[in-house]
C-alpha cells in the first residue's frame, strides 16, 4: 500500500472516536523529563500530548502522520490545549525530514505495518535516534505471509494488520537497520484473522552504533 492509498484510508478518521492502536508503546516508554521525542504515525495526537507532559517544558515530541487531516486535528489540538513544546509533521515513515541524531526516543501504535517498504521506515528510526537512544514499537506481525486478497481489503487495513509480515522477517529488519539487542515486553497469543492468524507485540532496543559491527 502506498502513501497515497494510506492517507486516503485514514483521512476521514481525523474527526472520528476510532481506536487503531495494537498496544501502548507510549505508556511503556518511559519517557524522562528534556527528552526529545518522536511518535511515527502520531494520528489526532494523543499519544504526542501525553508525552509533552511527561518530558516537560525541557523537552520536545515530533508527531509524524502522512495524513493531513490527522496533522491538522492534532495541531488544532496542541493549540486549544496552550501546549507548545510539539509539532507535527506531515511526512511519508520512509523519509522523514528530521535531522539525524534526534531522538532520545521513537514510539509507534501500530502503524508500521501499513508502510509498503518497512525496511526504508527502520533504517530511518536508527538514523533519527541518538546513540543510546531507544524506541518502544507496538505492532502486529502475521504467522505465515498475508494472502494478496487482503492486501487492499478495508476491513483488515481498519485492523492493521492487512500489511504484516512474518515476526522472523519484523526481527530481521529491525536487526539489519543496526539494532543488535531488543526485548519484547509484551506479547499477544495469536488470533484468527481472515485465512491466517495474527499477534500483536511491543519490542524496545536501544541504539548502541559499536554494537553493530
Amino acid at each position: 500500500m502506498n502513501t497515497i492509498e494510506i492517507a486516503g484510508r485514514y483521512s476521514t478518521l481525523a474527526n472520528e472516536t476510532c481506536c487503531l492502536s495494537c498496544g501502548g508503546a507510549a505508556e511503556k516508554s518511559e519517557a524522562k523529563t528534556g527528552e526529545v521525542c518522536i511518535d511515527l504515525g502520531s494520528g489526532r495526537g494523543t499519544d504526542v500530548l501525553r508525552l509533552a507532559e511527561e518530558v516537560g517544558e525541557s523537552g520536545f515530541i515530533y508527531g509524524v502522520d502522512v495524513t493531513e487531516e490527522m496533522v491538522r486535528k492534532a495541531t488544532s489540538t496542541a493549540s486549544k490545549m496552550g501546549i507548545e513544546n510539539v509539532k507535527f509533521v506531515l511526512a511519508d515513515l520512509e523519509q522523514i525530514p528530521l535531522e539525524s541524531e534526534i531522538a532520545d526516543l521513537i514510539i509507534s501504535n501500530c502503524t508500521l505495518n501499513h508502510v509498503s517498504n518497512k525496511t526504508k521506515v527502520w533504517d530511518e528510526i536508527y538514523r533519527l535516534l541518538k546513540n543510546g537512544g531507544r524506541f518502544v514499537i507496538s505492532d502486529i506481525y502475521s504467522s505465515e505471509p498475508v494472502p494478496e486478497e487482503y492486501a487492499k481489503d478495508p476491513e483488515a487495513v481498519a485492523e492493521c494488520w492487512a500489511g504484516s509480515i512474518t515476526k522472523t522477517e519484523y526481527l530481521a529488519i529491525i536487526k539489519n537497520a543496526g539494532f543488535k539487542d531488543f526485548s519484547i515486553l509484551e506479547e499477544s497469543q495469536p488470533y484468527p484473522k481472515g485465512k491466517i492468524d495474527v499477534s500483536s507485540f511491543t519490542i524496545t532496543a536501544t541504539k548502541d552504533e559499536f554494537s553493530c559491527c
